[in-house]
């Protein structure tokens, strides 16, 4: 038989390709999904049953958790990559470790055809193929809900003609979870003038009382949380559990798909915004005004790469080592105060703080200069705009 690895969720689509792949074209079925955060055992148990029942001849899940916060969202957290200053790739960054960890089963298994369930009209056909051509030319890509522009009434169809009879209805809002925030998709987002419900955000407000924290970083990355010590994978998913009883972290984005179209989404990404914060916050502190200066330029197009599938182009490593080096002497605590819907950051402690109060402070006494420095330093500052000035004054 033809053995193919199929990029497998559960859902209606992938679930199609399952039973189409196997009893249609005759391949030999081999499901995979990649865990980056948001699944349970009891969920990747019941996705294993689901692909075998489908006709998988194996089902294989991998944890990337913490590959995909080694590879990605430690960049984005050197980076502060927000795209389009709002949103942290939540989905998209997962879409990268996941599409690279499948073309490598696939080639660990032999596997002459990669399946997924991609449409037309998204960004991840782009993301997952890119990924799967540029690592492995020889794999064959087969996409039968692009191909065949298969409606979820024909896939259902299909399904229950061959016996399976999933409650197949479209829930209201499509819910996608990952260690670096859940989007959310729903008819709202389809418009350009509605907002998403209260009702269509997992996560529900709880806490009505404020909490301060006390997040650590070293070297940029968070180490602790209120002092306790923890992989920064772990402090991840327990300030995502704190912050998520405050609903914060929502938001919708809207932004340029790969495909040239205009798109909307919305979010809800408590942990990494409040990181992303937190870290920009320390960093003000901490590094040169020209190091954020070219930290912003680089994280932004850092960000844009990743989010339109180009992970393996060499400049990204050569992005990577520039971002992880400006991050030396980030470190230090931030300070952070959780109300119902928001966050207040108020302020730093570090060692490596620049406001070092013996140089002078801002707007108050001078310390390490004189009047007649401060005259002659502002004197030879302004030439270039008395030059100016003098030269083209005549031709207003």
């Amino acid at each position: 038989m033809k053995k193919l690895v199929l990029a497998y969720s559960g859902g209606l689509d992938t679930s199609y390709c399952a039973k189409y792949l196997s009893k249609e074209e005759g391949f030999e079925v081999n499901a995979v999904s990649v865990n980056t955060g948001g699944f349970s055992k009891a969920e990747i148990t019941s996705i294993q049953q689901k692909a075998l029942d489908l006709g998988a001849t194996s089902y294989t899940s991998i944890n990337a958790i913490s590959n995909f916060y080694e590879k990605v969202v430690k960049y984005l957290v050197f980076g502060n990559v927000l795209k389009n200053n709002t949103y942290p790739l939540s989905v998209s960054a997962e879409r990268i470790v996941q599409a690279i960890e499948i073309v490598n089963h696939a080639k660990k298994i032999g596997a002459n055809y990669i399946a997924h369930g991609s449409t037309g009209a998204g960004n991840d056909q782009v993301r997952f193929d890119m990924i799967f051509q540029i690592i492995a030319p020889e794999i064959e890509i087969i996409t039968p809900i692009r191909d065949n522009k298969l409606s979820r009434e024909a896939e259902i169809a299909y399904l229950q003609k061959n016996g399976v009879d999933y409650p197949w209805e479209k829930a209201k809002y499509s819910i996608n979870r990952g260690l670096w925030g859940t989007s959310v998709g729903g008819d709202e987002t389809l418009t350009s003038h509605l907002p998403l419900p209260e009702t269509a955000y997992p996560s529900q407000l709880e806490k009505e009382f404020s909490k301060e924290l006390k997040l650590s970083f070293k070297k940029g990355e968070l180490t602790a949380i209120d002092g306790e010590s923890a992989t920064p994978v772990e402090n991840i998913e327990k300030l995502s559990e704190i912050a998520a009883k405050y609903a914060i972290g929502r938001d919708i984005h809207v932004g340029d798909t790969i495909i040239g179209i205009k798109g909307r989404v919305g979010f809800e990404a408590a942990a990494p915004l409040i990181i992303i914060k937190a870290h920009h916050l320390l960093e003000k502190h901490t590094l040169s005004k020209w190091q954020q200066y070219q930290k912003e330029q680089l994280g932004n197009f850092y960000g844009m790469l990743l989010h339109e599938g180009n992970y393996l182009d060499e400049v990204m490593r050569n992005i990577e080592v520039f971002l992880e080096d400006t991050q030396k002497n980030v470190t230090g605590d931030v300070f952070v105060t959780l109300h119902p819907y928001r966050f207040e950051l108020n302020g730093i402690s570090s060692k490596n703080d620049l406001m070092n109060a013996s140089f002078g402070s801002y707007g108050e006494m001078n310390k390490g200069w004189t009047a007649n420095d401060a005259k002659g330093f502002i004197k030879i500052l302004s030439n270039s705009g008395k030059i100016a000035n003098h030269v083209n004054q005549s031709n207003d």
